[in-house]
């Protein structure tokens, strides 16, 4: 064979070769990624977020992470809309029982995180401390003024959450003992919302999750008038002495698999739950 002929055969061959490569690099870039869905939780927002962004394997997957509300992300969890519900109260019978009926499976849950429930102070608020107690006698409407508990005389503006809260459902089972929420309480569709009402008004007073709390005080709680008054610190919430905290969950509807598996077991690693103690929240066990 002839040099020439032997360069031209080469050259086709190379320019083969690299067809045949660019082709598969090139459907390997345009194939869609596969999608996690992860619905629920307002109070578990910034966490989720975070998580999806610090995931090592992020470049090969997709998230999309919405809030709405611990309740509506059940609901899309049962209805089949979401692979992954984030809730910060724990799933109820009634709930188990439809998922039961529709995927004949009970549900998984998994705990992610623990959180302590903030009350939230405008920071100009002259009053540091309260008691449960007292703040259920506030949110019930039983107390008024803030010169009742030694603050300026002005009249309380109350905060809450939205029903489909997992945070309202908590405060109002575990802090006002299952009584109904003043019928002036103005309720916000988020906690970053409610957050910004109360740092606007010295009057006011909210309730959320701990790593909310920007731009408003908390207030130093205690189980009674005979207890200490202790703020919602990591030691705080972890030794008991904090009287409001709660886990934080994720739920599903079937035993994960694929990259979902893999973002779970990575959430629940010691990477994933320093992250948790890096937004403000903290992890479920230590390493």
């Amino acid at each position: 064979m002839a040099v020439s002929s032997v360069r031209y055969y080469m050259l086709i061959r190379f320019l083969l070769l690299l067809l045949l490569t660019t082709s598969a690099a090139y459907a390997q870039q345009s194939k869609p990624k596969p999608i996690i869905t992860i619905k629920g939780s307002d109070t578990m927002v910034i966490l989720v977020q975070r998580w999806t962004e610090m995931f090592p394997d992020k470049t090969k997957v997709q998230f999309q992470v919405t809030g709405g509300g611990s309740g509506t992300g059940i609901s899309a969890l049962i209805n089949g809309t979401t692979d992954i519900c984030s809730s910060s109260r724990p799933i109820k019978p009634n709930e188990v029982k439809q998922l039961r009926e529709k995927y004949q499976y009970n549900g998984l849950e998994i705990r992610v995180a623990r959180d302590g429930i903030a009350v939230y102070l405008n920071a100009a608020n002259p009053v540091q401390n309260l008691t449960v107690g007292q703040v259920k006698r506030i949110f019930t409407g039983e107390i008024t003024n803030w010169k009742e508990l030694g603050g300026n005389d002005a009249k309380i503006v109350l905060y809450s959450r939205e029903n489909n809260s997992g945070t309202y459902e908590f405060f109002k089972e575990h802090v006002l003992q299952k009584q109904d929420f003043a019928p002036h309480t103005q309720h916000m569709v988020g906690t970053g919302a409610l957050v910004n009402a109360v740092a606007k008004d010295p009057n006011a007073i909210g309730f959320g999750g701990i790593a909310y709390a920007s731009g408003v005080k908390p207030a130093a709680l205690a189980f009674n008038e005979y207890s200490r008054y202790v703020l919602p610190t990591e030691e705080n919430i972890l030794n008991g002495t904090y009287p409001v905290s709660r886990l934080l969950y994720f739920y599903m509807k079937e035993r994960p698999h694929g990259y979902t598996k893999q973002f779970i077991d990575w959430v629940l690693s010691k990477e994933g739950q320093s992250v948790v103690k890096e937004v403000g929240y903290l992890p479920t066990k230590t390493f």
